[in-house]
């Protein structure tokens, strides 16, 4: 048994195809078979049933593959061990981001990250957070940036600041004159909602306490995947939407008179970088925890007089 073959047949399971498997390894697809035909030999047992497309694993070879996911993560700490002591960041991170956070503070992040850590190759993914969770667990990602908390057992959450929601309403809403406003003000306005899948829609629904009110007409009527389109339908079509703060910090003045903040407790949205139990780059996730620090305001630190929204994937 060799870690290569381990990788390989951890390969397979990930993309549930020989062929595509094999690209990933950089390696032919006979090389990756014939190592998994060893190993599978060497065991005395299947792997994967073959028989099947896209291929899976048999009920033996589940458990051999979450055991080899966990023995190649343990043996990439060895490399972990060995920057700590040169005192080098360098090598890949790979970070999912959830769309409605990474515009808005990745951009400054990015750039301060890669001056003062050259040797790192940063990659980055918008996903959502189902996606995310999933490519964590897969070893695909190596950390991920996205709103919690979870309730998944299988995830670390380190939470780094909490980010206000604001209301962005239409000079055709009656709020419009309000300077603040209570969350009890949104429930019978016309509401700009993310389209399902992405946990901001959970949030902001939970804000509105939309099951008491989702009978209204015309309440829920359009859905996007862009926060911006969200701000635009308001512009154009009335009524209001719910935006995380960090997406108006460069609004102008005229953009700026539609936002309204809530009352206290404000209802903000916790964002976390999140790991699996045993990752690995520790250092170089630590490091990217710092700069995101570096970069949000102050004020994002402190959950005070905040209320967290809660949301179901």
């Amino acid at each position: 048994m060799t870690l290569v073959q381990l990788e390989y047949i951890v390969a397979v399971d990930t993309y549930r195809s020989f062929v595509a498997a094999a690209e990933k390894c950089f390696v032919t697809q006979p090389t990756l078979s014939m190592q998994i035909q060893k190993l599978e030999e060497s065991l005395g047992v299947k792997i994967f049933d073959r028989s099947r497309q896209p291929v899976v694993p048999t009920e033996v070879g589940l458990k051999i593959i979450e055991q080899a996911r966990v023995v190649l993560m343990e043996s990439k700490k060895i490399n972990e061990i060995l920057q700590e002591k040169k005192g080098e960041l360098e090598g890949e991170l790979r970070v999912g981001v959830i769309p409605t956070v990474a515009p808005y503070l990745l951009p400054d992040v990015i750039t301060a990250f890669l001056k003062k850590y050259p040797k790192v190759k940063l990659q980055i993914w918008e996903y959502t957070t189902e996606r995310i969770v999933q490519e964590l667990k897969q070893g695909i990602l190596d950390c991920g940036i996205l709103s919690t908390p979870l309730t998944d057992n299988n995830i670390v959450e380190t939470p780094i600041f909490y980010e206000t929601f604001v209301a962005y309403v239409s000079e055709k809403s009656n709020l419009f004159q309000k300077k603040i406003l209570s969350t009890d003000d949104i429930a019978d306005e016309k509401l700009w909602l993310l389209n399902e899948g992405h946990c901001m829609r959970g949030q902001v629904l939970n804000i509105c306490n939309y099951k008491h009110n989702y009978g209204l007409e015309g309440t829920f009527e359009y859905n996007t995947g862009s926060v911006e389109t969200l701000k635009r339908m308001v512009d154009i079509n009335s009524g209001i939407t719910i935006l995380p703060e960090l997406s108006i910090m460069n609004y102008n003045e005229d953009e700026l008179t539609h936002v309204r903040y809530f009352k206290a407790p404000e209802p903000v949205r916790e964002i976390s970088v999140v790991t699996t139990q045993n990752f690995v780059k520790k250092q170089a996730v630590n490091t990217l925890i710092r700069e995101i620090l570096e970069i949000v305001p102050e004020r994002f630190k402190s959950k005070k007089k905040k209320e967290v929204m809660g949301f179901d994937l």
